[in-house]
């Protein structure tokens, strides 16, 4: 029978010894299976030329910590997706090699296995691919994949873990696929919220977590219209009124459509009283200052969502929202061993 990751981590925290794949005195604790989903949530699709093994999960999980995939190895993906953030980042844009300028605030990579699309344009269409774009990046990891294939097939470990993994030496392939494989292991669903709506655990919320959850889901405010459903979004593309005009044009970028400027993918919120700062650009730093956005009706923009109005939130009415996101923080999956380098 599959186990949920964290009721793994606890066996392999007894266990770690014998628990481990070793590859060239290499350890490291793997999930058996595929992660059973939390109750709620739909199974997580594996791609037919991708499919999860151990071997596959342990090799992405060690270039996602490897600093090799950028051009000096000074950074690596988790850099900017830390774990003790939900897998994003507490920066308002997250630098890459020789300190070059962030443009993105940096998302949230869990239940990254559910996107549709990826990029806060959305001009990605699967996990694998998207692996290549921070790569890429001049701002970013400013590498070449066929590179960084030629350094690890200098490391005989990843050798060993590639070929064990993909029954093929480390190239573009098991590269790309090998991290979207620990990527989409990567779910949260065990917050206080679930705890009490999926669980039916009453004393998991407390009543002004309670009211701020009513507030959320309400007619009145519509939070939930974009940030419903299990992920708590829809991945729409919208603009919440952040500004008058926008310096990153956001899915104009991909459409050029000048209807999309200044579109983003509604983000999801789980966790995310870890994720920020907020929004596409960190530009606003705490949930109080979020809220405060929302409650004001934002900035005029001729793209702006219609449903971005006033809310003539009390003051009470304030505190309650922000503590219902807080409880939208899943503890064991930001602390969960399994998941950390």
């Amino acid at each position: 029978m599959q186990r949920t990751l964290m009721s793994m981590c606890l066996v392999f925290l007894g266990l770690l010894a014998a628990a481990g794949s070793e590859v060239e005195g290499w350890l490291l604790p793997v999930p058996s299976n595929e992660p059973e989903v939390p109750a709620g949530f739909p199974p997580v699709l594996f791609p037919d030329d991708n499919g999860y093994t151990e071997e596959r999960w342990a090799l992405g999980k060690k270039l996602f910590f490897d600093p090799i995939l950028s051009l000096d190895s000074s950074i690596s993906c988790a850099s900017c997706h830390l774990p003790e953030y939900g897998f994003s980042d507490n920066r308002s844009l997250s630098p890459g090699i020789l300190n070059r300028p962030g443009v993105r605030n940096a998302p949230s990579l869990a239940n990254v296995a559910y996107h549709p699309y990826f990029l806060r344009e959305g001009s990605v269409p699967t996990l694998e691919m998207q692996v290549l774009v921070p790569i890429q990046e001049e701002n970013e990891f400013a590498h070449n994949i066929v590179d960084i294939a030629a350094q690890l097939n200098r490391d005989s470990t990843y050798v060993a873990m590639s070929l064990a993994a993909y029954n093929r030496p480390p190239d573009a392939f098991t590269i790309t696929r090998a991290l979207a494989t620990f990527e989409r292991t990567l779910i949260s669903g065990n917050s206080p919220y679930d705890q009490f709506v999926t669980l039916g655990k009453t004393d998991a919320l407390s009543e002004e977590e309670q009211a701020g959850m009513a507030l959320f889901f309400s007619d009145r405010l519509q939070c939930s219209t974009c940030h419903g459903g299990f992920n708590f979004t829809d991945y729409r593309f919208a603009n919440n009124g952040l500004d008058t005009a926008y310096a990153d044009i956001g899915r104009m970028r991909f459409s050029g459509k000048e209807s999309d400027r200044g579109l983003f993918k509604v983000p999801s919120l789980r966790n995310v009283a870890v994720t920020g700062p907020y929004m596409h650009d960190g530009s606003i730093a705490t949930l109080q200052e979020v809220v405060a956005h929302y409650n004001s009706g934002g900035a005029l923009h001729p793209n702006k969502s219609p449903l971005i109005q006033p809310l003539n939130l009390s003051a009470s009415e304030k505190q309650q929202l922000v503590a219902f996101l807080f409880a939208l923080t899943d503890s064991a999956f930001i602390s969960n061993p399994l998941l950390q380098h």
